[in-house]
């Protein structure tokens, strides 16, 4: 269709003697020899290779390949009907001009294969994040659930929390300052051990973090870090406590959010 509204309204080809009637019939029949070899190649022949080729994986036709047949038969075709139907003298020019109406069809074509893979991609890629987003939230479900025991500096006392209700851990003098979620509430902790050692205990869980020399916090309470000219600090889910942010871990802290 495009390809004769193309020739019928800017007329490349000299089809003057042609009349009304017969010169829509001419320039329809340009539009049909570039279908034809469109339907041969697009659809024709992969169904017969699919047809008779049932295990056969690769197309039949390469995509580039099919390009070029429908370009150079098209071009061939369209010579041929010029010359001995419209009775149109073959020059450089109008072969220039056969062969670049011909090129649009075909670069159409290949544009519309690209958006089918690039769309066919993204819908693939997709898939596989809902299932990674699936398995990622299985993990944070399993991973959450897990007890931490915290041990006094003595192995006098010890307490079990749930990594899910643990939101953040703070130095106090010889102690250090649970604050753990119980129900609805917060409520705190103390444990007669240095920060250090607490920290260690907790290594192995990556979801608690070093923000200041002073605490370590559950980055799956983190709420927002905010800035002021010159201090950094963090806001805490359900919290109205504040927890500063040092320089020396704020770039670890950003990477981590």
């Amino acid at each position: 269709m495009g390809i004769f509204l193309f020739v019928l309204f800017f007329q490349p080809f000299p089809i003057e003697h042609f009349d009304f009637n017969n010169s829509l019939l001419f320039v329809a029949g340009l539009g049909v020899i570039v279908f034809v070899f469109m339907v041969l190649v697009r659809i024709i022949f992969p169904w017969f290779s699919r047809r008779n080729y049932p295990n056969h994986q690769e197309r039949i036709v390469h995509s580039y390949y099919g390009s070029f047949i429908i370009l150079v038969a098209s071009t061939v075709a369209f010579a041929f009907y010029l010359h001995y139907v419209g009775s149109v003298s073959l020059t450089f020019y109008i072969m220039f001009k056969v062969a670049l109406i011909c090129l649009a069809p075909v670069a159409i074509l290949r544009i519309y294969d690209i958006l089918k893979v690039l769309k066919n991609d993204n819908e693939a890629l997709i898939i596989e994040k809902k299932v990674l987003q699936t398995q990622v939230e299985k993990f944070e479900e399993d991973f959450l659930s897990k007890t931490v025991e915290f041990v006094s500096e003595n192995n006098s006392e010890n307490f079990s929390l749930t990594i899910s209700d643990i939101a953040f851990i703070k130095s106090a003098d010889n102690y250090v300052e649970i604050a753990y979620k119980e129900g609805d509430s917060f409520k705190r902790k103390l444990l007669r051990n240095t920060l250090k050692n607490t920290e260690q205990q907790i290594r192995q869980y990556s979801n608690f973090i070093r923000c200041h020399r002073i605490c370590i916090v559950n980055t799956h309470y983190i709420e927002k870090l905010n800035r002021d000219y010159n201090s950094h600090w963090l806001t805490i889910k359900g919290f109205e406590e504040q927890l500063p942010v040092s320089r020396q871990y704020l770039l670890k802290l950003k990477e981590t959010l």
